[in-house]
């Protein structure tokens, strides 16, 4: 299952790439791209518990940008 989100207050490319980077080694993800000019961000979820995988990536990456929000488009 695709998933499309927003990035918003993304703020350099770096990031995007440490968030890109993070988010595959979560388990339950197969997939991520992440471009730091669009602040949109695709993951590819296994279809078993995307809640709990979305709780995970929403970690991830205050872990590694606090400022950044993430949003489903």
């Amino acid at each position: 299952m695709k998933k499309k989100y927003i990035l918003e207050d993304l703020d350099c490319a770096n990031c995007a790439v440490k968030i890109e980077e993070a988010i595959k080694k979560v388990e339950g993800v197969k997939e991520c791209s992440v471009s730091f000019i669009t602040e949109k961000m695709v993951v590819e979820l296994d279809d078993n518990n995307e809640k709990k995988i979305e709780k995970k990536i929403k970690k991830v990456i205050k872990k590694i940008e606090p400022d950044t929000t993430l949003k489903a488009i």
